[in-house]
């Protein structure tokens, strides 16, 4: 693991490694912001926690620098929590253990934390290096970032004191984002009295897994399975040809993850067994089918277990088949002015049905504000008639595009004298924190950029090791010519 320390640039690797020995799962921040409280006491510069949890680091002008304008370097300290079904990782307690494969860095049965962890990284080399020139620098580092922006959501005003923010956390080195969606939390729950189980059926779990899952704004466009929307395909036909009755239900686990694995008890007559087993062969082909340029590795599967004393009485079981049936999920609209961008989608994130409740999660998102309105209403509807009661939650605003930013065609310079060819501007569907944060400071000139990696929010997230030394000289050059005030 300690390999990846050798890497170059070393100023880099080797703080991105020590952050991959601290967990920081979403919602466990404690070890983490102590950390960078540690780290920034030994690099000799002024830190502090705010009382939204974020980090906060200061480092003044080198000599003939103080003119310049100030630069805020952003980045989140949190990663999103995903393991393989044979993992035993225990992401509260234990490290990530990262490797080297080829080109890439990987992790070991769960994610990696590249997300956002090289963009913390990137900030520490920065904040310890002492042959850097540059004018003053802030460091925001954003808690909770994947489970709702809580971090730069509950950022005070006032705190921060530059002119231009460097949000790090994109993830195709080369391509510069002046823009991105916005979302928010769509929840639907409905309480029911649990009906008793007939005392001669039997109860059999069915295991959807092994779709590749993905970043529910990166990669919403590219037709990747959903496991709760599948799953109920399945469960209605279960319900019509083998009398099954839905007992549970849970799949997914992160808001703004695309689930790859879904899985239901239900119960049945004992000699309908057989037919239901068949129909998860025939189900488990049609997957493999309609999916076969997508995804691989799809395992649908049953196995016999305790037959529970209550189910999901027949109104509401289908009442929530339908609703979820019904339930968009995937792209809705393309930005009209860029049509290889998603405007408008949701994603059908949770499904848990047990012991009388039922939660269905799902993460909304648009670049406009009356489309995201429209999807939320959308859903409103779907769940209604389910008679579920939906609230909302999280909402943030989409960043609008500035072409005109003095920042980007300052990075589009340097990275053509770097590189000897054309940087790329562009629009994410992805959620990024500069909205929120230009809703505090909406005199801050912001561009997002980062090396590349792929798969974040799934076991398959990697980061491209030829991409970080580039990123990291862009990265020096730019704030040596950052602007005069």
């Amino acid at each position: 693991m300690s390999e990846i320390k050798n890497l170059q640039p070393a100023c880099i690797w080797k703080n991105f490694y020590a952050l991959t020995q601290v967990p920081r799962p979403s919602g466990h921040l404690e070890r983490i912001q102590q950390f960078l409280l540690d780290f920034a006491a030994q690099a000799g510069v002024e830190a502090f926690k705010d009382p939204a949890g974020n980090i906060v680091m200061r480092k003044p002008a080198t000599p003939g620098m103080e003119g310049r304008k100030g630069v805020i370097l952003q980045a989140h300290m949190d990663m999103v929590p995903q393991k393989t079904p044979e993992s035993t990782h225990n992401f509260e307690t234990d490290p990530i253990e990262p490797w080297i494969d080829g080109e890439w860095v990987k992790a070991r049965g769960t994610t990696l934390g590249a997300d956002n962890g090289m963009g913390v990284a990137a900030i520490m080399a920065v904040m310890e290096a002492k042959d850097l020139v540059h004018g003053p620098i802030d460091a925001l580092i954003t808690a909770d970032e994947e489970t709702g922006m809580f971090g730069a959501n509950d950022l005070p005003e006032g705190e921060l004191q530059g002119d231009i923010l460097l949000n790090l956390d994109s993830e195709t080195w080369g391509k510069f984002v002046i823009g991105s969606a916005g979302g928010i939390d769509v929840t639907a729950t409905l309480d029911y009295q649990e009906a008793d189980t007939d005392e001669e059926d039997v109860a059999v779990r069915v295991t959807l897994k092994g779709f590749r899952g993905g970043h529910s704004g990166l990669e919403i466009h590219e037709g990747r399975a959903n496991a709760n929307k599948q799953m109920v395909r399945f469960v209605r036909d279960a319900i019509v040809e083998c009398e099954a009755r839905l007992a549970s239900w849970h799949g997914g686990n992160m808001r703004n993850a695309i689930p790859f694995k879904a899985e239901v008890v239900l119960t049945l007559p004992p000699e309908n067994v057989e037919a239901l087993e068949q129909l998860v062969a025939d189900w488990k082909a049609d997957f493999e089918d309609e999916f076969k340029h997508i995804e691989s590795g799809i395992e649908m599967y049953t196995e016999q277990v305790p037959t529970p004393a209550k189910e999901v009485p027949t109104e509401i079981q289908d009442n929530l088949i339908n609703a979820i049936y019904a339930c968009h999920d995937g792209v809705v609209r393309m930005i009209p002015s860029y049509p290889k961008v998603v405007e408008t989608s949701s994603n059908l994130a949770i499904i848990d049905i047990e012991n009388g409740k039922a939660a269905l999660k799902i993460l909304a998102r648009s670049s406009r504000e009356d489309m995201k309105d429209y999807i939320v209403k959308m859903l409103e509807s779907c769940f209604n008639m389910a008679g579920m009661r939906v609230e909302t939650a999280g909402s943030y605003g989409g960043w609008d595009p500035n072409p005109d930013s003095e920042i980007l065609h300052k990075l589009l310079k340097v990275y053509k004298e770097l590189n000897g060819s054309d940087g790329i501007i562009q629009v994410d569907h992805a959620g990024l924190e500069c909205s929120v944060i230009l809703g505090k400071y909406p005199h801050l000139d912001v561009v997002s950029l980062g090396p590349t990696m792929c798969s974040p929010h799934t076991t398959s997230e990697r980061c491209f090791i030829p991409s970080v030394e580039p990123f990291w000289a862009l990265l020096k050059k730019t704030l040596e010519e950052i602007p005069e005030k």
